[in-house]
């Protein structure tokens, strides 16, 4: 659950004692998280990355209990966040990965790639978080592309999508949300802003898949061409 929220699970545990996340559902040993554990914990990052403390994230939740508006909140949580990454995890050993990358893949690439985000290494068991990703990384290498340098550019991508997500964020808090934020909206407000991010996720992703299409078919028609000027 922490892992999945982003935490450590020293907050988490924190949390609970603080009555900010209710205690999960006990069977024998076993602790059993849900959904909702994981969207409010989700909005407590939120809040707290937004200038709140904890006792007033508590006193905020208790008076959003208090009023039955908690569980549309965390509802609205759900539909803000959901099916925005639709990626296949790839499971494999350590000794597995070092087969398929050959040579061209170093201890130190394996922990760059963790650095950036791409697989999480657990004992001698690693995740790739995306099967997507991982086959368009073996045929970069395969073509003769050092691996190292596939990384370097996976850090550039991360940090212009991040500026891009940024700008797509700011306009949607700025003309749709507005100024007063989440804690002012009505019921029906929260349904809008619930319409209005499903209707953007397709739609920022064409936009960015176009432009960038486009940008490619400019920048490969030059490079041929200064080839075939090379030539002549």
């Amino acid at each position: 659950m922490a892992r999945a929220a982003g935490v450590k699970v020293r907050n988490l545990r924190y949390y609970q004692e603080r009555g900010l996340l209710p205690p999960p559902r006990r069977e024998g040993r076993i602790a059993w998280y849900s959904a909702d554990h994981l969207t409010r914990l989700r909005l407590i990052s939120d809040l707290l990355g937004r200038g709140y403390t904890v006792n007033g994230i508590a006193e905020l939740l208790h008076a959003w209990e208090a009023g039955g508006g908690l569980s549309q909140l965390l509802g609205f949580e759900r539909a803000m966040t959901r099916d925005w990454v639709n990626e296949e995890p790839v499971t494999m050993s350590l000794a597995e990965l070092r087969r398929l990358f050959g040579p061209a893949g170093t201890a130190e690439d394996t922990r760059r790639a963790a650095e950036l985000g791409y697989v999480r290494i657990d004992g001698d068991r690693v995740t790739h978080r995306s099967r997507r990703l991982l086959e368009a990384t073996l045929t970069l290498v395969r073509q003769g592309v050092p691996l190292a340098e596939i990384l370097d550019a996976g850090d550039f991508v991360q940090t212009q999508a991040a500026a891009v997500a940024d700008r797509f964020v700011g306009l949607f808090r700025r003309h749709v949300i507005g100024p007063d934020g989440l804690e002012r909206l009505s019921a029906t407000q929260l349904d809008h802003v619930s319409d209005a991010v499903a209707a953007l996720r397709p739609v920022a992703g064409e936009v960015v898949a176009s432009e960038f299409a486009r940008a490619m078919a400019q920048r490969v028609e030059a490079e041929v061409a200064e080839l075939l000027r090379k030539k002549a």
